[in-house]
């Protein structure tokens, strides 16, 4: 396979021509974290871009960074640590759940599209995309968006390259706006809640004025595993319901206290302070009880959006339908399920049930000869799709990126 290292937007340009000229579609890459998501790609062509690693600028008073895409995404984040800044849609590290090391670069972090625990709160990594520079699929640069949070620069393409999966473009540069990190933060525990009891504590935490940044809730069978950052508040054959907030100290002591007197019909709440809170949502971000190197690490995983309301009930019909196991995010709204391996990962079953609730599923981990029978992404209406292929062709006609990545039937 063919591995082409370019060093700036222009050598992007001259690759992507050729591949225009060769009829010869490229793979997109920065450090390669994500390969293993998606349908598996018929290309002899790769497109590295980690080499383009430069912090272009980083201005903390005005909370933006622009960073080349392939910049690695923990030196990014240590920097804005460095200055008690963070990304305040989490950004998942998808490493232990697919067993790839290190967490990617900011143009894989903006291609996937993929947010943590804060979800709920602060938005996804589109909302967080000020601005950037791409090469589109006729070799030609663009810019789009800019460097200030209320831009009116015209049609906002940053929303399209977010979760495009490299589809559309090839990331040279972005913008990002980034947000103080709190100050401090507090778990609140609940312990020994079903599923739809569990839901019902989390719609009530959500419900409160008490700005809650996390909710979720492990069953039993998931939170007395041995997992690191969930090791210490585990206990054998009691689940977990977990409630974040974060914020300045009086602030979130006064909440965390106030939300547990709320939450006492569900159970009397523990509250677990700052450095041993912090392990337990990293945990929940990078769904590590289900981690490659785990029990659970030959298993497919699925990541399921649904309404929140519909979660707790949803989880655990598919709990006992597949025989496999759940976790519960973005107060229901967000469920991994693993499951025992079959050869179509049981995708019709599961997108019968998540299309029920007006969910939708994406098969996020699976191995290479599940994905080229399943549809790893969900499937969409044809109104939708026929919007989508149009979209597409006004940025990549000959489909010469990552095609076939997001849909089986994709072609020039």
């Amino acid at each position: 396979m063919d591995a082409l290292k370019v060093r700036n937007a222009a050598d992007v340009e001259e690759v992507v021509r050729a591949a225009i000229a060769g009829e010869q579609p490229l793979e997109i890459v920065g450090h390669g974290s994500k390969r293993a998501i998606g349908q598996p790609m018929a290309t002899n062509a790769v497109l590295d871009l980690s080499a383009l690693n430069a912090v272009i600028s980083y201005e903390p008073n005005e909370l933006i960074i622009t960073v080349q895409a392939g910049a690695p995404l923990a030196d990014v984040l240590s920097l804005i640590d460095s200055k008690s800044q963070q990304f305040a849609f989490e950004p998942v590290d998808t490493g232990p759940l697919l067993g790839t090391p290190g967490r990617g670069t900011i143009g894989g972090m903006i291609a996937a599209g993929l947010a943590g625990p804060r979800r709920i709160k602060a938005g996804g990594a589109r909302d967080h995309l000020l601005g950037a520079h791409a090469v589109s699929g006729f070799g030609e640069s663009f810019k789009t968006g800019g460097k200030v949070v209320k831009n009116v620069t015209g049609y906002d393409l940053c929303k399209l390259l977010a979760g495009s999966w490299g589809t559309l473009a090839v990331m040279t540069e972005v913008t990002l706006k980034v947000m103080p990190r709190p100050e401090a933060e507090r778990t609140l525990v609940l312990r020994g809640l079903d599923d739809g009891t569990a839901n019902q504590a989390m719609t009530a935490a959500l419900g409160s004025p008490f700005d809650v940044s996390g909710a979720a809730h492990l069953p039993a069978s998931i939170a007395s595993a041995e997992t690191d950052g969930l090791k210490a508040i585990a206990r054998p054959q009691q689940s977990l319901t977990l409630v974040r907030l974060e914020g300045i100290t009086a602030s979130v002591a006064h909440r965390a206290a106030s939300l547990a007197k709320q939450l006492a019909p569900f159970g009397t709440a523990e509250i677990v302070d700052d450095a041993a809170s912090a392990p337990i949502w990293s945990a929940i971000r990078d769904v590590l009880p289900f981690a490659a190197d785990g029990p659970l690490g030959a298993w497919p995983v699925w990541r399921i959006v649904c309404p929140p309301v519909s979660g707790g009930a949803l989880g655990r019909l598919l709990a006992q339908e597949t025989g496999g196991e759940v976790i519960y995010d973005w107060g229901g709204g967000l469920i991994w399920l693993a499951l025992p391996p079959q050869p179509d990962a049981a995708a019709a079953g599961v997108r019968r049930h998540v299309g029920a609730v007006g969910g939708h599923a994406t098969l996020l981990r699976a191995s290479e000869d599940v994905r080229r029978v399943v549809d790893v992404f969900q499937p969409q209406p044809a109104g939708v799709a026929a919007l989508e292929a149009r979209v597409r062709g006004s940025f990549d006609p000959k489909a010469v990126l990552n095609r076939g990545r997001l849909r089986r039937s994709v072609a020039p």
